[in-house]
């Protein structure tokens, strides 16, 4: 009776290859993929430009027209609903943030493996350097856009209410903002490319290669949703950030359009 060999996995994640420059510990993959990405970007943008000034009577819109076009459309009806208004800075930012991780999270889908120590493409946003540079950024963006809108003194005025006492959780929460978006990014996506590392290290008899391709269509679905959700909160600080400026004049039109309005004869 010939006994079973146990299948031995080795799984090395959170390990990148790396380099010193200027005294600081650099990721080589993840700066490499993230240029990639940022690159693939920036490519599928300027193929948008080109075909939309296109000077032709029967143009029709390319699908890679169609799907930006709804991309920012959805945006752009986000950011309306939030904010009252399609923000020349908070529009674009939003939509750059969602394709640029989108992209980012696509990248773990290529296969890239020198072995099963390297891999050429992860996906940058599985290492907590990107994400949280991402999320304070965001963030970052958030408190100056309501400084910006408010005044220093009617930005910071909103830590105290509705009482004083809640000063120090106010600032906590502030705080923990680009915390909480660089982690669930980052936990979601780490997480997928764990899963496909264990699927990877199957047999093939095993039925591997039928578990690789749905785990990769469920991982395009996550990446997907996981650049949305980062998107999608983006705005949604924005608009607590900007929350109750211009309140006093849409009061103010309100009441000279009523009083330009003629009163019914009773």
């Amino acid at each position: 009776m010939t006994a079973l060999v146990p299948l031995e996995i080795h799984i090395t994640p959170g390990e990148h290859p790396t380099r010193n420059w200027f005294g600081l510990t650099v990721n080589l993959d993840t700066v490499t993929s993230t240029l990639i990405a940022g690159a693939i970007v920036l490519l599928l943008g300027f193929l948008v430009r080109r075909a939309l000034t296109r000077k032709t009577e029967d143009h029709v819109p390319t699908k890679l027209q169609l799907i930006w076009e709804s991309v920012v459309g959805e945006v752009n009806k986000q950011v309306e609903d939030n904010l009252g208004k399609v923000h020349p800075y908070v529009a674009p930012l939003a939509i750059s943030l969602f394709f640029f991780i989108l992209v980012a999270n696509w990248l773990e889908l290529i296969p890239s493996e020198l072995n099963e120590h390297a891999h050429l493409l992860p996906a940058p946003t599985a290492d907590t350097n990107l994400t949280y540079a991402m999320g304070i950024f965001a963030v970052g963006s958030v408190w100056v856009y309501g400084i910006r809108t408010k005044g220093v003194k009617g930005y910071f005025s909103h830590f105290v209410q509705p009482y004083p006492v809640l000063l120090p959780l106010n600032i906590l929460e502030e705080l923990v903002k680009p915390v909480t978006l660089a982690l669930r990014l980052f936990g979601n996506i780490f997480a997928g490319g764990i899963m496909l590392a264990l699927i990877a290290a199957i047999p093939w008899y095993a039925g591997m290669p039928i578990a690789n391709i749905a785990w990769k269509m469920f991982d395009l679905v996550i990446g997907g949703l996981q650049a949305f959700i980062f998107a999608l909160l983006t705005v949604l600080y924005f608009a607590m950030a900007g929350a109750g400026h211009g309140d006093d004049h849409d009061e103010h039109d309100a009441h000279e359009h009523d009083s330009k309005t003629p009163e019914l004869a009773v």
